[in-house]
């Protein structure tokens, strides 16, 4: 009698953990979490994606992954207590998220929004999962696509305890730096993760914004070819600008186009884009009367450059007038240029970080997350857009001082800045004469000469605030709240 076998597929076995929208940065982390070695299923609404995840998964390693075409199926494939991250689009494609999968979740499993969402909307969907049971973190992810595949930084906030049941996977998904450790903490409580990431965000562009004007100094004023360019910042990137933005600025200057003549970025439109976090920071710090300018600059810099119909039309306009792009024509001394304008640079991101630490630092005593600056310096030397050398410094600063009232005053930052300075002011200097803009590292300055000055004119617009509204004014040389009948006492004088 023949032997008959009975082939059976068998089901996979549960996997360790979730996610949940597969565009380039869900895909990209679902695929890091099993190349660490953690079986995950993966769903998305658009199936093909889902399929495409899936043969990723075989050709880079035959990795742990499965892919999966329905939300039910999806959850129930997942130990227990399932965690689930979303990667999906801010806002209300988040709620429609949770409300697809947490039909199926059961009390005690977790959801984690990966995205750059508004922090008071992951304080109200944590209230909201609580009273399903349900425990729900907020975590900033920054690198891009390949931090993601690679190694990110991550910023979790929200309940603790989901913090604990993801914790062993994030600790080896996270960016690894030698001496200093994976690239992720326990931000805090509530909505901290995703504002110490909305915050990373504005420090992004600051950052972005004082090396574009770095550019735009050495190519328009010292007239630097694309060649100069490229080796320029590659030199800065072996010191103490070693940075990721620098290192792709010296990328990006030495790749030529593929569609016609010359070098790619000639060929970029002059138009800025933005998606959101960057207008939050600012807006935040001034909800929270914290002065960060050179953050807010380089916000209006992006806007300015979306009007580039009016700013073609305006150029003829001033050029008919006689003004051309560059004011002046002056031969300048490239090697001391570039010198001066790494130094300016230099002094100017410093001012930037300042400002958003001074924003979280705020948040954190308004909202009572405890917050350790330090910690998120630490996190942020790998991984993340705006990784750099110097994070190393800033970690140091706030180690030696948590209470540090600003970067600017930390003894070696102070420092620094000090033996920097002349040569920042040449640049803005030189910038403003050639009627080129700087306002990242102009503002960066006005900045520190406020900060650094005992006695502001401050005093004359609290006296115009109290003649015209008498809105009273403090004196230097006693205590208590004063108002004085100015108009009465000027019209009295002129009798």
């Amino acid at each position: 009698m023949p032997l008959v076998y009975l082939v059976i597929k068998m089901a996979p076995p549960l996997t360790r953990i979730g996610l949940a929208g597969l565009a380039v940065m869900g895909q990209n982390l679902a695929l890091n979490i099993a190349d660490k070695g953690f079986p995950i299923s993966v769903y998305n609404r658009t199936t093909s994606k889902v399929d495409e995840t899936v043969e990723r998964a075989k050709q880079e390693g035959d990795l742990p992954l499965y892919g999966f075409h329905d939300p039910e199926s999806f959850i129930q494939s997942i130990q227990k207590p399932r965690v689930v991250i979303m990667l999906v689009k801010a806002g209300a494609p988040v709620d429609q998220t949770i409300k697809t999968l947490s039909v199926y979740l059961e009390k005690g499993d977790c959801i984690i929004d990966g995205g750059n969402e508004w922090y008071e909307n992951t304080e109200r969907r944590e209230k909201e999962m609580a009273e399903l049971g349900l425990l729900y973190l907020g975590m900033g992810v920054s690198g891009g696509e390949e931090g993601a595949r690679r190694g990110p930084s991550m910023m979790p906030g929200g309940s603790l305890q989901a913090y604990k049941n993801i914790e062993d996977i994030l600790l080896k998904v996270a960016a690894q730096v030698p001496d200093s450790g994976p690239c992720v903490t326990y931000i805090g409580e509530g909505g901290s993760g995703n504002f110490v990431k909305m915050v990373h965000n504005g420090i992004e562009y600051g950052d972005m914004q004082l090396i574009a004007e770095a550019y735009d100094v050495l190519k328009s004023v010292g007239k630097l070819s694309n060649e100069e360019l490229h080796q320029v910042f590659l030199d800065w990137n072996k010191g103490e600008l070693l940075s990721f933005l620098v290192e792709i600025t010296a990328d990006i200057f030495g790749i030529k186009d593929d569609k016609a003549d010359g070098h790619l970025v000639d060929k970029v439109l002059d138009k800025t884009g933005m998606k959101g976090t960057g207008k939050w920071t600012v807006q935040q710090a001034a909800d929270l009367s914290i002065a960060a300018p050179t953050i807010a600059s380089s916000l209006d810099a992006r806007f300015l450059s979306g009007l580039k119909e009016e700013r073609v039309e305006a150029a003829k306009v001033f050029k008919s007038a006689g003004f051309g792009d560059i004011l002046t024509d002056q031969a300048v001394d490239k090697k001391k240029l570039i010198d001066d304008v790494r130094q300016a640079l230099y002094a100017s991101k410093i001012c930037s970080y300042a400002q958003g630490m001074n924003l979280i630092r705020a948040k954190s005593i308004e909202k009572g997350w405890g917050l350790k600056l330090g910690e998120l310096a630490r996190i942020w030397k790998g991984g993340c857009i705006i990784r750099a050398v110097f994070l190393d410094r800033i970690k140091k600063a706030y180690d030696r001082n948590a209470d540090l009232a600003n970067l600017l005053v930390d003894p070696e930052f102070a420092k620094e800045i000090i033996e920097r300075q002349a040569a920042w002011r040449r640049v803005v200097c030189l910038a403003i004469n050639s009627g080129i803009s700087t306002p990242g590292m102009s503002t960066s300055l006005a900045y520190f000469d406020t900060y650094r000055r005992d006695r502001l004119p401050a005093n004359l617009v609290q006296a115009q605030r109290d003649y015209f509204g008498a809105h009273t004014y403090e004196r230097t040389d006693m205590e208590g709240s004063f108002h004085t009948e100015w108009f009465k006492i000027a019209q009295q004088s002129k009798i």
